[in-house]
């Protein structure tokens, strides 16, 4: 079951839709022109429903199958917000925006899933409904969680999600996916820390919270090489320090920040809690104050082991199971697509994007070559999952 035939006949048609969304980014959600290019291609293409505003700037499209027997809903989604980042790929069609880019690959994505809307729209071919789920906001927004707290999941009565990411490094049109954990929970700590400031020059009358600072920098890193199990997976990364005002003055606070990842949710409670104990002993031990503040974003994407081997199938069925890691590699990155598999079962999927950039770099750029590998993958999947009987 390779790409379907018509949808490598649109394939260019959807490399332009994808590259017009490259060179006209959109941040967190103010994706206003984006939401507005995919209502309008959605309503051209004659889903059932259209439907905007959801979780403020989303949008969802609703196309019913042949059939209804089922009566079940399968939502797929794409995101559709970029990056405040400056592009240097030098392509025709870099962004127009200073200081705003596509460096994720959310223009592809979004592309994709109209390519799916588009031959789902003409072809009906699956029992039941298909909810189309283009999200603002996944890049730190939380768009994911405010397109629920509108009421995704009981207004469209979905039953399942699936999501899918581009994948540097991994062959293109290769699928990477394993059963739970893929993405990595998204934790921020703050640490406070409070000395006895003083002239630079007298520093035995001070308590230097700098060099308290420095210390707990490195000290930190014991939480993950001495207190989390060395099978298990965890980040601790220190990403800023804040302190002084001049250089002839021992400042009387420090402040750190940064940012924990990980896997399991025992960890995650593990590293908060020894956080809380660490913080205020070892400053206590310089003689200074310090006091830290946790704050937990994005949870641990995890995919239900059911819909992952269903989605791996699937994947299989369009490019070959040798083609198909079903114990792909996690990543400590995140994604608030894990707030959708926390209310309905699903699975989160990568598709290789070949010898790119990195994500996030500024010489990023999405592969047009895997789209129909992409879109079929979603045709696919919709129709096995409701299938015609």
């Amino acid at each position: 079951m390779p790409v379907i035939n018509r949808i490598a006949e649109f394939h260019q048609e959807i490399a332009g839709w994808r590259q017009d969304f490259h060179a006209h980014p959109e941040i967190l959600y103010e994706v206003e022109r984006t939401a507005g290019v995919v209502e309008q291609k959605l309503r051209e293409f004659g889903c059932d429903e259209v439907v905007t505003g959801i979780g403020r700037t989303g949008v969802v499209g609703i196309i019913h199958g042949r059939t209804n027997t089922s009566g079940r809903t399968i939502g797929l989604r794409a995101d559709m917000d970029a990056l405040p980042v400056t592009e240097k790929t030098g392509k025709d069609y870099a962004s127009t925006v200073p200081g705003k880019m596509h460096a994720c690959g959310h223009d592809g994505h979004t592309a994709m899933l109209l390519g799916a809307a588009k031959y789902l729209a003409e072809t009906r071919n699956f029992d039941g409904r298909i909810a189309l789920i283009f999200q603002p906001a996944e890049e730190g927004g939380a768009g994911g969680k405010a397109m629920l707290n509108d009421g995704l999941v009981e207004r469209f009565a979905i039953d399942e999600f699936y999501g899918m990411h581009n994948w540097p490094g991994m062959p293109a049109g290769h699928f990477g996916i394993r059963a739970g954990g893929i993405m990595a929970a998204t934790d921020r700590f703050y640490i406070d820390i409070v000395g006895k400031g003083g002239h630079a020059a007298r520093p035995q009358t001070t308590i230097d919270p700098i060099m308290v600072a420095a210390n707990m920098i490195v000290a930190l890193q014991s939480i993950v090489s001495r207190n989390v199990d060395p099978l298990a997976n965890a980040v601790l990364s220190v990403t800023m320090v804040e302190a002084g005002e001049a250089d002839n003055v021992i400042s009387q606070t420090a402040k750190i920040t940064g940012t924990v990842r990980t896997l399991d949710l025992a960890v995650q409670d593990q590293i908060e809690q020894r956080l809380a104990e660490f913080v205020p002993q070892f400053a206590a031990s310089f003689g200074a104050q310090a006091t830290v503040r946790y704050a937990r974003g994005y949870p641990v994407t995890v995919n239900s082991p059911e819909q992952t081997e269903f989605a791996a199938q699937v994947a299989g069925d369009v490019v070959g199971p040798g083609h198909v890691d079903t114990d792909a590699p996690p990543s400590m990155g995140g994604e608030d697509f894990s707030f959708m598999l926390e209310e309905r079962p699903g699975a989160y999927i990568f598709l290789g994007n070949g010898d790119s950039s990195e994500l996030h770099t500024d010489t990023y750029d999405f592969n047009d070559e895997v789209i129909p590998v992409g879109v079929t993958y979603w045709v696919r999947l919709a129709e096995t999952a409701l299938p015609v009987e």
